[in-house]
């Protein structure tokens, strides 16, 4: 396994390996300009092979997120995939990107590439997908990740990064006291399996309305059903959006004030899932020896819509949903 760090000149850096393209440290400067750890992961590579959670900071694919049954068409071929959350196919399957030692090269002090050959019908997908990755920092603060892809049949694909922050970098905290904010008025309910039900439901009157910064420790204790379901927040908005996916928008800000850390997130993607730690249960003993407790950190993971290959395209005539479906054709 190889780690290789990239730093910019305003003291933000990043840790990223081999394995699994995963993100195991991001060190960023608190509103006193004291760098902290803002990321869930290990010491050492024994500890992501072991984890119970599989996906610390983890580049995910070959299909992000839930696939209902584990099969999807194309054409009128099934596929059938590997089903590793119950009655589902999540991320991949067990052997997912996250599982991959990826090919890794440090382009300059503040770029790394990574590639990735996924085989034909390796874990039950069709086609040679070719996969790149970079990531790079700016002068600006920003983190950069960068997807591409080219196959020779065509297939579904659906690539993110699945890395678990505390904005606090004290992972003995939870994130109830962080504030967000989620560019989408719209969310994707899910059914009793974490599958999403196909409609497309407005955030009004709802815990899901964070269109204005929220305390997240506040929205999730209101009594709704969909909360009850996933335990918490672990859902797919649609982002709002009136450009063809072809330029970033905003999609979401956190904020945990004690520390005066923000993340913003912008994505050419058409849907971000939300997934507030609600499985991390203390079994995961992470860095310094700490463990990760319910609760003590978030993801933002910009996406395709979950079982997207598998829905009939719902959209209440909204362009933000007119990309969301993950299909590509051979010849990209």
């Amino acid at each position: 396994m190889y780690i290789l760090t990239i730093e910019n000149k305003k003291g933000l850096r990043v840790q990223i390996t081999s394995y699994g393209g995963r993100i195991v440290s991001l060190h960023a400067p608190d509103k006193e300009g004291a760098p902290g750890d803002i990321v869930h992961g290990y010491d050492c590579l024994d500890g992501y092979l072991n984890s119970n959670e599989k996906y610390f900071g983890a580049a995910i694919g070959r299909y992000g997120n839930r696939i209902n049954r584990g099969k999807f068409l194309i054409g009128n071929k099934t596929f059938n995939l590997e089903k590793n959350d119950e009655n589902n196919s999540l991320h991949g399957g067990s052997k997912g990107f996250h599982n991959v030692y990826w090919g890794i090269e440090q382009l300059d002090n503040q770029t790394v590439e990574l590639k990735h050959l996924a085989k034909d019908m390796e874990d039950g997908f069709p086609g040679n997908l070719s996969v790149k990755m970079l990531y790079s920092l700016t002068d600006d603060n920003e983190l950069k990740i960068e997807y591409f892809a080219e196959t020779d049949k065509t297939t579904i694909v659906n690539l993110t990064n699945h890395s678990f922050f505390n904005l606090s970098a004290n992972p003995k905290e939870t994130i109830n006291n962080h504030i967000l904010q989620i560019h989408g008025g719209f969310y994707t309910p899910v059914d009793k399996g974490l599958i999403t039900t196909g409609k497309i439901v407005s955030v009004e009157d709802t815990p899901f309305d964070f269109r204005e910064p929220r305390m997240i420790g506040e929205r999730v204790q209101m009594e709704h059903e969909q909360l009850l379901i996933g335990n918490g927040y672990d859902h797919n908005w649609v982002i709002d959006s009136n450009n063809s996916y072809q330029e970033n928008s905003f999609a979401a800000k956190v904020t945990e004030p004690v520390s005066g850390r923000t993340l913003e997130v912008y994505t050419n993607e058409p849907g971000i899932q939300f997934y507030g730690g609600n499985f991390l249960n203390g079994e995961d003993v992470g860095k310094q020896g700490i463990a990760y407790n319910r609760r003590t950190a978030f993801c933002l993971e910009t996406q395709h819509f979950p079982d997207s290959p598998n829905l009939d395209k719902p959209e209440p005539n909204r362009k933000s949903c007119k990309f969301a479906y993950g299909i590509i054709d051979d010849n990209i």
